[in-house]
C-alpha cells in the first residue's frame, strides 16, 4: 500500500460499517460520524476514531466518503441546513469527496453542484452488493470522476470492492448501478462481482430457506427502486418495469417485512 489516507467516513450503517472498517484495515487512518451514534462506536475496537460531528470526522481529511440513506440525508449530515459548508469547507488541501450513497441522478447532480459551489472534487461512487460483499470487501464499485482524481480515490475504493468500474461523466455511475445503461457496460460490471451467479445462489437460496436476515433491509431495496423509476423518466423511458418493482418491493414492507432482507420480497409473490 501506498502513503496512508486521512479518511472522513460519514455513516455506519449497515453498509458503512463494514465498508469503513476494510478501509481501516487496510491501513488508513479513518475518522467515523454517524447521526446516531451508538451505531459508530463498536468501530472504535476495530481502530477507528469516532467523531463527535460530521464536521470533525472530515477535518483535515484527504478524502470525505459519504455512505448514507439518501440524498437528503447527504445534506443534512453536511450541514444540517442547505448548503453543506460546515463539512466541505473542512476538508484538507485537495481534498476529494467520494459520494457513494445511492442517490439517483438527480441526487447525485445536486450533490456534484455542491461539492463545485465549495471548490471539492467529487466522485460519484455507488456499490453493487449487500452486506456479506460488503464484509468480505467484495462490493463491484461503479464511480465516475476526472482521471486525475481517479488514482486518488483507489486505495479506499480498492479496500471495499473487488473491481471499480470508472466513467467519465459524473452521474453516469449513479444511472449503470441501477441497470439502465446499455446491456454490455452491465455484463462487463457483474462479472466476477456480487451481482453475478454466487449473488444470485445467496439470494436464492434464502429464498428457498425462507431465511431473510436483514443484509440488505426491503425498506431501502423500497427507496432504490423509487431512485430507479425516477431516472428512467428523467431520461425519457418508459417505468413500467420499474413502477412494478417498485409496487411489489411497497407491498413487502407494507405486509410488516420492511426490516427483512429483500430477498423476502418473494413472500408476497408466493401470497398472491
Amino acid at each position: 500500500m501506498n502513503q496512508a489516507l486521512r479518511v472522513g467516513w460519514l455513516g455506519a450503517g449497515v453498509m458503512g460499517a463494514p465498508m469503513a472498517r476494510n478501509v481501516r484495515a487496510a491501513g488508513h487512518q479513518v475518522t467515523i460520524w454517524n447521526r446516531t451514534a451508538a451505531k459508530a462506536e463498536p468501530l472504535a475496537e476495530h481502530g477507528l476514531r469516532v467523531a463527535g460531528s460530521a464536521a470533525e470526522a472530515a477535518e483535515g481529511c484527504d478524502l470525505l466518503v459519504t455512505m448514507l440513506a439518501d440524498v437528503d440525508a447527504v445534506v443534512a449530515s453536511l450541514n444540517g441546513g442547505p448548503d453543506g459548508g460546515a463539512v466541505l469547507d473542512r476538508l484538507g488541501y485537495d481534498a476529494v469527496w467520494v459520494q457513494m450513497s445511492t442517490v439517483g441522478v438527480e441526487g447525485c447532480s445536486r450533490l456534484a453542484t455542491l461539492a463545485r459551489d465549495h471548490d471539492v472534487d467529487f466522485v460519484d461512487a455507488p456499490v453493487s452488493g449487500t452486506l456479506q460483499p460488503a464484509q468480505a470487501g467484495e462490493l463491484a464499485v461503479l464511480a465516475a470522476g476526472t482521471a486525475a482524481v481517479r488514482p486518488r480515490c483507489a486505495p479506499v475504493l480498492d479496500a471495499v470492492g473487488s473491481s471499480t468500474t470508472w466513467f467519465d461523466t459524473v452521474g453516469t455511475a449513479s444511472i449503470s448501478s441501477w441497470w439502465v445503461w446499455t446491456r454490455r457496460p452491465f455484463l462487463d460490471i457483474i462479472d466476477g462481482g456480487p451481482l453475478g451467479a454466487p449473488y444470485a445462489q445467496l439470494k436464492g437460496q434464502a429464498m428457498v430457506a425462507r431465511d431473510y436476515p436483514g443484509a440488505f433491509p426491503l425498506t431501502m431495496a423500497t427507496k432504490d427502486a423509487e431512485v430507479v423509476r425516477a431516472a428512467v423518466v428523467q431520461a425519457g423511458g418508459q417505468s413500467r418495469g420499474a413502477d412494478a418493482a417498485a409496487a411489489i418491493l411497497q407491498r413487502a414492507v407494507d405486509a410488516g417485512r420492511g426490516d427483512a432482507d429483500m430477498a423476502a420480497v418473494v413472500e408476497v409473490l408466493r401470497d398472491s
